[in-house]
């Protein structure tokens, strides 16, 4: 394991989470979590010297590891009503985003195209010993449909329209986060599946890798 030395210390990720509250995110426990979990883990070891800053770093094949205000801020909007106990996540990339929902919910079913990330990813939770996450290797667009339905779903990639297969496998009262748009202009949307069909709230502005289609090795 990587140990933290010097930019991944403590006092670096103190000062990270302090800035997060700052910045508005406000839930104990998803930041605690992010303050505990270490980061640098999940990125090229040339990088980590930045792992604690609250920027989007390249994890190679065109991906990067998103900001940890925008991992607080999805994982926020996705607890807003409460405990979840199954969840699907599309686009497990480094794994951070996994990693941190993994101690805030009972179970993660991660979904991701590129099979060297998830590989990695998959390393990267076993020396963290968190080991209630199922991986897949497959299309996003798709979700998992056969362990429907979630009482949670976040996609960590910009989708040109929501995705009809993610609407579906939604249980009822349950939250997708997702950004949506292409190019520059993305928003952060939060959609609940209520008893008459789906709510849907615009927020943030944001700027994330498009969702693709198709697994790739």
């Amino acid at each position: 394991m990587r140990h933290g030395t010097g930019m991944t210390s403590q006092r670096t990720r103190d000062r990270l989470i302090q800035r997060l509250y700052e910045e508005g995110l406000s839930n104990a426990h998803v930041l605690e979590v992010i303050r505990r979990t270490p980061r640098h883990l999940f990125v090229d070891e040339a990088l980590s010297h930045r792992a604690y800053e609250d920027t989007a770093l390249p994890i190679g094949h065109n991906q990067t590891i998103s900001q940890p205000f925008m991992v607080a801020r999805m994982s926020e909007l996705l607890l807003a009503a409460g405990p979840l106990d199954k969840v699907l996540e599309i686009g497990t990339g480094s794994g951070y985003q996994t990693a941190i929902l993994s101690q805030l919910v009972e179970r993660v079913f991660s979904v991701e195209r590129i099979q060297a990330l998830q590989e990695r990813a998959k390393e990267r939770l076993a020396e963290l010993k968190l080991r209630n996450v199922v991986f897949r290797w497959g299309d996003g667009w798709e979700g998992w449909p056969a362990l429907a339905p979630y009482n949670g779903i976040i996609v960590t990639a910009a989708a040109a329209d929501v995705p009809q297969a993610l609407l579906d496998q939604l249980a009822p009262g349950g939250r997708l986060v997702i950004p949506v748009g292409v190019g520059e202009v993305q928003q952060l949307m939060l959609i609940i599946r209520e008893e008459d069909g789906f709510s849907r709230h615009l927020l943030d502005t944001v700027r994330f890798v498009p969702l693709l289609n198709g697994p790739v090795v």
